[in-house]
C-alpha cells in the first residue's frame, strides 16, 4: 500500500527494521536533546505528515526495547491517527523508570502500524445472545 507523506525532518522516512516487521520506526526530530524525567511525559515531534486512505488508521506504539531497557512507553498506547488528520505525527512519551532518559535527535522513539478498520453502525436491541462467559469481567476467567 502507498501512503502520501510529507517529511519535514532531516531523517529518512520510517522504515521496517526486518522483512517481517509490522511497525515502522518513528524518529524524534529535535533541535537539542530532550531530558525526560521520571514520570514525566512529553510530546515528541517526528516531522512527518501523512494522508491515510479511508478505512485505515495509524497506530503509534511503544518500542519494546525502550520499554524494557529504559521504562519508556507511549502514554496513550496505541495512539490513533485517523484518516482525516493532516497535522504532524507526534509521539506522547512517558518515562516510567526512576532515571532520567535523554532523547536525542534521530532516535527511534516509537513505531507506527497502519491498520484497516471498520466503521460501526449500532443496532439497538433488548437482549444479547448468551455465552459461556456471560457478563464475567476482569479476572473472571481465572489465572491459568
Amino acid at each position: 500500500m502507498q501512503i502520501k507523506v510529507i517529511n519535514k525532518s532531516h531523517h529518512p522516512l520510517p522504515q521496517y527494521q526486518t522483512p517481517l516487521s509490522a511497525g515502522l520506526d518513528l524518529r524524534a526530530v529535535l533541535e537539542e536533546p530532550v531530558a525526560l524525567q521520571p514520570l514525566e511525559r512529553k510530546l515528541i515531534p517526528t516531522g512527518l505528515y501523512i494522508e491515510l486512505p479511508d478505512g485505515y488508521e495509524a497506530q503509534v506504539r511503544p518500542r519494546s526495547g525502550l520499554a524494557f531497557k529504559h521504562g519508556l512507553t507511549v502514554l496513550n498506547s496505541p495512539g490513533t491517527i485517523d484518516a482525516d488528520y493532516r497535522g504532524e505525527v507526534k509521539v506522547l512519551l512517558v518515562n516510567l523508570s526512576n532515571d532520567v532518559f535523554n532523547i536525542e535527535d534521530g532516535e527511534r522513539v516509537a513505531q507506527l502500524i497502519v491498520a484497516k478498520h471498520e466503521t460501526v453502525e449500532w443496532e439497538p436491541v433488548e437482549e444479547l445472545s448468551s455465552t459461556e462467559r456471560g457478563a464475567g469481567g476482569y479476572g473472571s476467567t481465572g489465572k491459568k
